[in-house]
């Protein structure tokens, strides 16, 4: 028999809800607990950046309506720091659609709920996730309904992201 005091346990962020709206947007909230800590009470960023690639995958798996995997994650930036104990919500938009890809923004917001002074934009990142056909071939998407002009300026904005990129890859 096991000894209950060496029993590997399953070590997942308790998340609150995952809300979506409109098949493009996904809100996913979690509270930062301390094995996700370095040894000063900060979050990894690499905790923080697995989160962000789960909130982009809601959406891409939403949209999509099946397998997805990531394929980038650009300009990932940490703004302000991520201490255990503190409520993050991550919130992700759908802001382009390719034949294959979808570009998500993700932006995280931290709070510390016993101080009460609010949120603050803790990261920001863009994710490319691929639709996946069960056999590993590319899934072909359809093509991203803009409804306003926010919509339309965060699209302009990520064509233009995506054309720089294919433009430094030759």
């Amino acid at each position: 028999m096991a000894c209950p005091r060496f029993e590997r346990r399953a070590r997942s962020a308790p998340f609150l809800v995952i809300m979506m709206s409109q098949d493009i947007e996904a809100t996913i909230a979690y509270l930062m607990q301390p094995f996700q800590a370095n040894i000063g009470g900060d979050i990894h960023g690499g905790e923080i950046m697995k989160l962000i690639d789960n909130a982009a995958g809601a959406v891409a798996l939403r949209y999509s309506g099946g397998r997805v995997v990531t394929a980038r994650v650009d300009e990932v930036q940490f703004i302000y720091p991520i201490k255990v104990g503190m409520h993050v919500t991550f919130k992700a938009k759908l802001a382009y659609v390719g034949n294959s890809s979808m570009e998500i923004t993700v932006a995280a917001y931290a709070e510390d709920l016993t101080k009460g002074d609010g949120s603050h934009k803790a990261v920001t990142a863009f994710v490319t996730m691929v639709a996946m056909n069960d056999d590993g071939s590319l899934k072909k998407l359809e093509p991203l309904v803009i409804k306003d002009d926010e919509m339309r300026a965060l699209h302009e904005e990520m064509e233009q992201r995506r054309a720089g990129r294919h433009r430094r890859r030759g």
